[in-house]
């Protein structure tokens, strides 16, 4: 199978290192299996000889028109966190001969796969129109303002929907090759997970700061900080509304608009979060955790644990 991973001015070192690394680990375990699958072959190509990424680090490369024969293109992320700076780049003048090769390589219907930033450089080029999608989950807010016509789940780690792939943040590089091998043989996805030391994460839910989210908008940020004021009382989103002096209706379509939930599922996120902070730094019962952060009954805060961040037997049993 011929891979074509992309590599231009600005990449993420370790998202680009770490497609080729899996790739190349998979293709070294191969002869491990009783019946393995096709080699890969992957190319690392850029639009000139040599490329920065965005360490500083020089990359030598292959001409982008070897993705014509490719199976399958990969884009690395951008090595840019910021929100806006993140948006002025793949926008922009720059960034176009990249669009440009993502909605080519689309029209082959060739398959094409990114993750964390990258997938704002596919959004941009258009391809992810009516297609589901996930992104670095601290990025989701700007995303889905940003890309409306797209139905991302920042809870997903890697997600493919009509050929594109996507995954999560950073260093979801790594579930994304392994999601690739999978494709080709669910058993050396396995033994490279095992030698790699790599878990199972389908879910980047664990791994979300709500604080973080609701700082894209100030509206949400003053919710956010109501909320975490009155965490351990019934909550009513009318008089949360009321103190930050928006109208229920108003606060209820800013948080599907921009965070994709409801403000009660926002909350209800904000009491697990504080719920498993406090169960990793104090020895206090499940009894009395449930109740500082707003659950009458130990059980129902346990339930949420388990369905949210698949938090231990032993944490939950305290």
């Amino acid at each position: 199978m011929h891979v074509a991973v992309l590599a231009y001015d600005g990449v993420f070192d370790s998202g680009l290192a770490a497609l080729l690394d899996v790739l190349a680990g998979a293709n070294d375990m191969r002869g491990e299996l009783p019946e393995p699958p096709p080699p890969w072959k992957a190319t690392t190509i850029g639009f000139r000889r040599r490329v920065r990424t965005g360490a500083g680090h020089v990359v030598e490369t292959t001409p982008v028109s070897a993705a014509e024969n490719a199976h399958l293109l990969l884009v690395p992320a951008v090595a840019e966190r910021r929100p806006d700076a993140l948006i002025a780049h793949v926008s922009g003048s720059d960034a176009a001969p990249l669009r440009q090769l993502v909605v080519t390589t689309r029209e082959r219907r060739t398959p094409i796969a990114s993750a964390c930033t990258g997938t704002f450089l596919l959004a941009e080029s258009g391809i992810l129109e009516g297609l589901r999608a996930t992104t670095s989950w601290w990025l989701a807010p700007y995303f889905r303002t940003r890309y409306p016509e797209v139905t991302v789940d920042e809870t997903r780690m890697v997600t493919t929907s009509d050929g594109v792939t996507t995954a999560g943040a950073a260093f979801a590089h790594v579930d994304l090759a392994l999601a690739i091998v999978r494709l080709n043989s669910p058993a050396l996805a396995d033994l490279v997970a095992r030698y790699l030391v790599v878990d199972e994460r389908p879910s980047q839910a664990s791994y979300t700061i709500a604080a973080a989210l609701a700082q894209s908008d100030p509206m949400l940020a003053a919710f956010e900080r109501w909320a975490r004021i009155h965490l351990d009382q019934p909550i009513s989103i009318t008089d949360a509304a009321r103190a930050i002096g928006v109208s229920e209706r108003t606060l209820q379509r800013t948080m599907r608009r921009t965070l994709g939930t409801s403000p009660v599922r926002f909350v209800q996120d904000l009491r697990i979060e504080r719920a498993s902070h406090l169960l990793r730094t104090t020895d206090l019962p499940l009894e009395i955790v449930a109740r500082k952060v707003g659950y009458e009954h130990a059980n129902t805060l346990r339930i949420l644990l388990r369905e949210r961040t698949g938090a231990t037997a032993g944490a939950l049993r305290r």
